[in-house]
């Protein structure tokens, strides 16, 4: 069972994010309860997984294709991908700010259709559930 993760920015309707599936921890128990907390650190910890991989593939140069150097010059930049090491990120840390943000309210979490407030809410979900994170931008002086 994966969820389907969407994520938004009010006042934009362009998706933050491209969407993406995310398996719930293998100790969900058979039904795919979880707390809100729980599926948050999940969804995070993908994240950081699949950054941290970019990022990897993209510390070594490349051999470019002719079409991959007309796209670039296109662009007004033909790039090997070749970087110097960076730190990778940190899951805990990643997770620890998300759940900081979350808190704050600094974002909302809507999932199948109800917005969920608890971090230690106890969701239950199905194989067509859907989550959407929704980011807030509030006016400065607001």
């Amino acid at each position: 069972m994966a969820i389907l993760v969407t994520t938004r920015s009010l006042g934009s309707r362009r998706p933050l994010l491209h969407d993406f599936r995310v398996d719930p921890p293998t100790d969900a128990g058979d039904g795919g309860d979880l707390t809100l907390r729980e599926l948050i650190t999940r969804v995070v910890c993908e994240q950081v997984r699949r950054f941290n991989d970019r990022s990897a593939s993209r510390r070594f140069d490349r051999v470019l294709t002719e079409r991959q150097i007309e796209t670039g010059a296109a662009r007004g930049k033909v790039d090997p991908a070749g970087k110097e090491h960076r730190t990778d990120a940190d899951p805990q840390e990643a997770v620890a700010s998300a759940l900081l943000g979350f808190e704050d309210g600094l974002y909302l979490v809507i999932i199948d259709e109800v917005e969920r407030r608890d971090l230690d809410e106890v969701i239950r979900l199905s194989p067509d559930s859907h989550m959407t994170f929704i980011r807030l931008a509030f006016l400065a002086g607001a």
